[in-house]
């Protein structure tokens, strides 16, 4: 797809949060902005899914991923994101973004697999988990002869957890090389900016320090910026180090009222905000 046509998506999804989170007065509409345009560049770019068709017309999906790449969402709290994307790539239909969060809804707040909601491939959430679940599925590749990627992504304020840093050891030390993480690096958590709560320092000394080969990408909300990111990062890949890409983005991106606040980490827009931050997205593919 050409930049263009992944804005315009990116657009959509936009909207679609910012609705799906008002819908139900919870949800966390702040990183999910922000982490918008990587998620619409891996799906709709970078990603090799299968392209079969199953049930009702929609993508087939298999939890074991064989000869696909794999996507791995650690901070499950900006799950709107990334249901809006799935439904989008057309895993499943999009008008059930309306029950987000609702009772009996399979698009609970934070993802889980047994709603069996294709594209979901771990339960998450509790946050520090998702790099070493990204690490066995890209062992478990390299043991089935499957070349292809394993990408995981994370929120900068999950840094402070210690399982983190158990996973960052272990990567470098088993050449974990067809693995791509990403760290959201908006600086905002829920209660407060992570330089107030839990400096992370130097991030990309640590992860050099840990073996990771780092890169970065200054914009993260910079479509064109993204993909080439991205792209860097499959090209590095294979040699014996994984890959961390360290991605400056705005929390609330795209609304901006929203941007560079904590506060929108998790609180729901009310009618008037709602109306304003739609103003602000142009409707593309069509509102669920």
């Amino acid at each position: 797809m050409q930049i263009k046509e992944l804005e315009d998506i990116a657009s959509q999804v936009r909207r679609d949060i910012v609705r799906m989170v008002h819908g139900c007065a919870s949800g966390h509409p702040g990183g999910s902005l922000g982490c918008t345009d990587l998620l619409v560049g891996l799906y709709f770019q970078q990603m090799k899914i299968s392209n079969r068709k199953g049930k009702g017309g929609f993508l087939s999906f298999k939890m074991d991923g064989v000869n696909e790449d794999l996507f791995f969402l650690s901070n499950g709290h900006i799950s709107p994101v990334f249901y809006s994307v799935l439904a989008r790539r057309g895993y499943f239909d999009v008008a059930e973004l309306s029950t987000f969060r609702k009772i009996d809804s399979r698009l609970q707040g934070h993802p889980t697999t047994h709603e069996h909601l294709p594209g979901i491939r771990v339960a998450s959430g509790s946050l520090g988990q998702g790099m070493s679940v990204a690490i066995g599925a890209a062992l478990a590749k390299k043991l089935n002869g499957d070349d292809r990627m394993v990408y995981v992504l994370m929120g900068d304020g999950e840094q402070q957890e210690g399982q983190i840093w158990e996973a960052a050891q272990f990567a470098p030390h088993h050449k974990v090389d067809n693995l791509v993480a990403v760290i959201d690096l908006n600086g905002q958590q829920i209660d407060g900016s992570t330089d107030q709560v839990m400096n992370n320092r130097d991030l990309k000394a640590k992860y050099k320090a840990f073996g990771w080969r780092v890169m970065e990408i200054a914009n993260g909300n910079d479509m064109e910026e993204v993909v080439k990111g991205l792209r860097k990062a499959k090209r590095i890949s294979g040699k014996g180090q994984p890959i961390m890409i360290l991605m400056n983005t705005e929390m609330g991106a795209g609304v901006d009222f929203m941007m560079g606040s904590h506060k929108w980490h998790g609180i729901a827009p009310n009618d008037e905000q709602l109306a304003a931050a739609l103003a602000q997205l142009p409707e593309t593919l069509g509102d669920y």
